[in-house]
């Protein structure tokens, strides 16, 4: 890595600076910018969460003003101090692009353009890239923590199931912080109506606004129906009631995957992400599907990937972060962000030869061994898939049942079988979340329950490396004509901590499309993928190799109710019993992506 001394400067910040849209909306934006003659290029954030205040001196937007940029930070439309009524994702769009061109003619602005942001503002990002074609002011990009397909990693996960964890809090915190004090409270009392004893959560200030990222009781959470959300969030969501109806993906959420505009993608990105960031398929599928879609040969050229062990907010400066929950992942895992951005808006944006193109496409932290490294593609080029098989003699439940995993495929032997109960679902306990307890967790208490299937490998002999992609192949059946299946995968310690890595869920109407849900015949086996998404992790000498299946995970997602009906509809669940099979003619397995070492 070249890393060169900067030149700093004074700064000065122009405050609530009008932007017209392409249909007359005024939107706002704070312009913090060099104190001193010339024109300079331009780095655009767009906000949702206020940009009062992202001319702190310890911020990023500071910081790159000092480093010669003009940094840009709008109010999305509908949101304080900018005009326009608010629809989230969609309108960042055409705003986003409108954004980027009157950014290149602003009068300190030499007419070269980046972006940069986190989470939603990383989201403004990606949405610009669903132009076709995109501004022509645009040089390059760095989003981080942020989705690239919304209908996999925003509102619903890879799977069918709805972020429920994660929707309704954003939602209500979405809307609280723009409403006056008497508009919260008469939605305190609206809510309150609507379940007998649901306490609303306590609100705490900070200086981005109202934080309600407290998570909500129990009994909010399993609230029946879910449409009910649709008229207690009308006025701070109203967006909301369009979410649940489009629970099957399409041309509703197309407009905005990015993935699916990939071809005409036309800048370098810098995509950063984490192992146990709630919107963690954003950047390894944006950078791989423009790597290997893109029309323009420097779009192609320019993706970068950095993953590291954090869960989803990232601190620019260093202290960072060294972990997420239970496990610090030791002082490798601090990085400065800030720097590697400016690096990378160095070559972009000012044409600094620093050799930031020169080093290795994707940086990488592997779990247990807790080091950064380098390759050359994502996923890589050179695992080898290696399924671990599903076994049990007397049954798989709970961590009593004497499930395992190995890499023999089973012969002929009987299924495992539990009762999913929505009324007592299996719940959550740490992993890619955001407004619930997020990170790494010791699995074992839910592990104590019957319904939750337990595979395990024997101790391992020598230390072995996964890095890349991870599905399980579960063929299973059911007494309900709709229900959920759910995976997780687990790194045992010698003394039988029981980290988890990753997790994912089906939801069996979406086995064969997430745009075309069938219904299943009850009792009969299906075969059912279910994506984990991806991880890097060094399964050290004497660990042990496990996966969970089961069939919630609330309220990361939401309740399957095992009824069929349409999402949202339900008033009452019934109990379903799932089959999970591991024979000759249906090898259920997790499969792994082995590095070689």
């Amino acid at each position: 890595m070249i890393v060169r001394a900067r030149k700093t400067c004074k700064v000065v910040t122009e405050k609530n600076v009008p932007m017209k849209t392409r249909d007359g909306v005024t939107l706002y934006a704070d312009v913090i910018r060099p104190d001193e003659p010339g024109r300079f290029p331009v780095l655009l954030s767009r906000t949702p969460y206020n940009k009062k205040g992202t001319d702190d001196p310890n911020g990023p937007n500071f910081l790159f003003a000092r480093y010669g940029y003009v940094s840009v930070v709008q109010d999305c439309r509908g949101r304080f101090q900018s005009e326009g009524e608010y629809d989230t994702i969609f309108q960042e769009i055409a705003d986003g692009y409108d954004a980027v061109e009157w950014a290149a003619r602003l009068p300190w602005s030499n007419g070269r353009v980046g972006t940069t942001g986190q989470s939603y503002l990383g989201l403004t990002q990606y949405m610009i890239a669903c132009n076709d074609p995109m501004p022509p002011s645009l040089q390059v990009m760095a989003p981080v923590s942020a989705s690239s397909d919304y209908h996999a990693s925003w509102i619903f996960h890879t799977g069918g199931a709805s972020l429920w964890g994660w929707i309704v809090p954003y939602a209500i915190f979405k809307g609280l912080n723009t409403l006056k004090r008497k508009n919260r409270n008469d939605l305190f009392e609206k809510m309150k109506e609507y379940v007998e004893g649901g306490e609303f959560p306590l609100l705490r200030q900070t200086r981005f606004g109202l934080n309600a990222f407290t998570p909500l009781t129990d009994k909010w959470y399993r609230h029946l129906p879910i449409k009910d959300w649709i008229e207690l969030l009308r006025e701070t969501a109203p967006y909301f009631a369009d979410h649940i109806a489009h629970a099957d993906d399409g041309e509703y959420w197309y407009r905005a995957n990015v993935n699916r505009h990939a071809a005409s993608v036309s800048v370098p990105m810098l995509h950063v992400t984490s192992w146990y960031d709630i919107f963690g398929e954003g950047a390894q599928n944006a950078y791989r599907s423009i790597k290997t879609q893109s029309k323009f040969q420097k779009a192609r050229d320019g993706q970068r990937l950095i993953i590291g062990p954090w869960g989803h907010l990232l601190p620019y400066t260093v202290p960072s972060s060294r972990g997420t929950g239970d496990i610090d992942f030791g002082p490798a895992a601090l990085i400065d962000l800030s720097e590697t951005l400016a690096r990378w808006f160095d070559y972009w944006l000012k044409d600094v030869d620093n050799g930031v193109m020169d080093e290795p496409p994707v940086t990488i932290f592997t779990l247990g061994e807790n080091k950064w490294r380098s390759l050359p593609d994502w996923p890589p080029p050179n695992i080898r898939q290696m399924p671990y098989y599903l076994h049990s003699r007397q049954g798989a439940n709970s961590i009593r049942g004497d499930g395992a995993l190995s890499t023999v495929p089973p012969d002929q032997e009987n299924a495992d079988s539990f009762v999913y109960d929505p009324d007592n679902p299996v719940p959550s306990l740490g992993g890619a979340n955001l407004a619930i307890d997020m990170g790494v967790q010791d699995q074992r208490t839910v592990e104590e329950r019957d319904d939750v299937l337990v595979y395990t490998s024997e101790p391992l002999e020598q230390p072995l490396e996964i890095t890349g992609p991870v599905s399980v192949v579960l063929w299973a059946s059911s007494s309900a004509v709709d229900t959920d299946f759910t995976a997780k995968l687990v790194d045992v310690h010698p003394d039988g901590y029981a980290q988890n890595l990753l997790d994912g869920i089906i939801r069996a109407r979406y086995r064969e499309s997430a745009s075309h849900p069938r219904l299943m015949e009850a009792g009969r086996p299906y075969k059912f993928t279910i994506d984990l998404w991806a991880t890097s992790n060094l399964f050290l000498r004497g660990h042990r190799i496990r996966l969970e299946i089961s069939s919630s995970n609330f309220p990361r997602f939401d309740r399957n109710l095992n009824t069929g009906e349409a999402f949202g509809e339900g008033v009452k669940g019934i109990a379903a019993r799932q089959s999970v099979y591991h024979e000759r003619a249906m090898a259920s397995h997790v499969l792994l992506p082995v590095m070689p070492r």
